[in-house]
């Protein structure tokens, strides 16, 4: 059977799962497929043009899960949910938010960014502020889920929660306050994101 663009890019986005961006390469690929890396070519101009792909696969992800906005929303919660699935789709993908981060063409991240806008404008948001709510949410999101993927050293002693406890007391007390209640790292990120979007907080 003939090879294609798609078998090319699931193919990719399985190597990605299995081992990781580090051992993302057209000659790694090209073997998984049995074929030589020049064949590759035919498909895929380079490895930029192959993180794109990935990357719109995964906006792709995140733009079918968003629901259709209608007149009655509120904008802020419809934002919200738009970027809650961006971060899940992110997060679906083995280094997703660095895929997405470093993509520089990907016309999927584009269109999420166009929807977003477009529909804040259609529920009164000047342009230009829509722009820099949509352009916060996503920063905020991929770089939260780039801290969420980042490697966490096996060989690393745990710290001394003690000593946490005595350094950063503020800290740790708000901390432990806010998981006693059986929120989770999903609750979290909402919540940042509602108080960055301007949202009371959810009880």
């Amino acid at each position: 059977m003939a090879l294609d663009r798609q078998q090319v890019i699931d193919e990719a986005l399985q190597l990605l799962d299995d081992e990781g961006l580090e051992a993302l390469s057209l000659r790694t690929l090209a073997g998984r497929l049995g074929v030589q890396a020049p064949t590759l070519y035919w498909h895929i101009g380079s490895k930029a043009e192959l993180l794109d792909a990935l990357a719109d696969t995964i906006m792709d992800d995140a733009i079918r899960a968003v629901p259709a906005p209608s007149p009655d929303d509120n904008w802020a919660e419809w934002l919200l949910t738009a970027l809650i699935e961006l971060r899940r789709a992110m997060l679906h993908r083995r280094d997703g938010s660095r895929i997405v981060s470093g993509a520089r063409l990907s016309l999927r991240r584009g269109d999420f960014s166009e929807s977003a806008m477009s529909t804040l404008v259609d529920h009164g948001i000047e342009p230009q502020r829509a722009r820099l709510l949509v352009l916060a949410g996503e920063r905020f999101t991929v770089g939260y889920v780039l801290e969420e993927q980042a490697p966490v050293d096996a060989t690393q002693q745990p710290p001394d929660v003690e000593e946490l406890r005595r350094r950063f007391p503020v800290m740790t007390q708000a901390i432990g306050h806010y998981f006693s209640g059986g929120r989770t790292s999903d609750d979290l990120y909402r919540d940042t994101a509602r108080l960055i979007l301007g949202l009371p907080p959810q009880t």
